[in-house]
C-alpha cells in the first residue's frame, strides 16, 4: 500500500505531523480494525486452550456443553 504522505515541519525542520488523504486514512483504519479483531480472536483462543489444559489436569468435574447451554 503506497500512501501519499505530507509532513508538517516547524521552522527548525522538526516533523510534528503527517497528513494523508482521507480515503487513505479510512483504508488504514479499516485494516487496523481487522488486525485488532484478529488479535482478539487469537488472544481469546489462546486463553481458551489454556483453560482447557487446566481443566484436563484438574480433578474437578467439568461442565458439559449441554449443561452450559441449559443455563442460558
Amino acid at each position: 500500500m503506497k500512501i501519499d504522505l505530507q509532513y508538517v515541519n516547524d521552522r527548525n525542520g522538526n516533523t510534528h505531523a503527517v497528513q494523508l488523504p482521507l480515503s487513505e486514512w479510512e483504508k488504514v483504519m479499516s485494516r487496523l480494525k481487522k488486525y485488532e479483531q484478529t488479535l482478539k480472536i487469537k488472544t481469546d483462543l489462546k486463553q481458551a486452550f489454556t483453560e482447557v489444559a487446566k481443566l484436563r489436569k484438574s480433578k474437578t468435574k467439568s461442565q458439559t456443553l449441554k449443561d452450559f447451554l441449559n443455563e442460558l
